[in-house]
């Protein structure tokens, strides 16, 4: 077992565990706070695929702007941020259920889709910053767009809630 092997599972274990600790939180700003450790390591672990460019996105994107995105909005609305606030639903074991049935389902069409395969380490080939720039703005640039403006409405929908409550 090699020392980037041991890094690999130590990351994958912290960001399980993470992942369970922020929808488990009882409090939404400490699940937001448990959702930077998450993203980190999911960072982390680009490094060690050798994804330098997606790390660094992973952290200015998701942990530099969609964490604190999410705070703002939780500011902004002036939502129940104590203790209670994250679990007042009494949907949890509906919720349970779900995500379990994403997860297997999930885990099916991965196993389907790449069950049989195997990765010759002699012929990897590493992307460089041109080929996945060429991917993200060439094949994805309609979902990136989209989902782009999806957090500005959930910033717009934060403001307007905010607003409507003073008048």
């Amino acid at each position: 077992m090699t020392a980037v092997t041991v890094v690999f599972a130590a990351l994958g274990l912290v960001a399980l565990v993470s992942a369970f600790l922020v929808v488990t939180s009882d409090q939404i700003v400490h699940a937001a706070l448990w959702l930077v450790l998450t993203l980190g390591a999911v960072a982390g672990l680009y490094v060690l695929l050798a994804a330098e460019l997606v790390a660094w996105v992973q952290v200015l994107i998701y942990i530099g702007s969609v964490v604190v995105l999410l705070l703002f909005a939780l500011m902004l609305t002036r939502a129940p941020t104590g203790p209670g606030s994250a679990t007042a639903t009494r949907n949890q074991p509906l919720a349970a259920l779900v995500a379990a049935a994403v997860t297997v389902a999930l885990g099916a069409v991965m196993w389907a889709g790449f069950g049989g395969e195997v990765i010759d380490e002699d012929e990897i080939r590493i992307g460089t910053a041109e080929r996945l720039g060429g991917a993200i703005f060439r094949t994805w640039v309609l979902p990136f767009e989209v989902l782009s403006v999806v957090l500005l409405a959930a910033l717009v929908g934060a403001i307007v809630l905010t607003r409507r409550g003073e008048r």
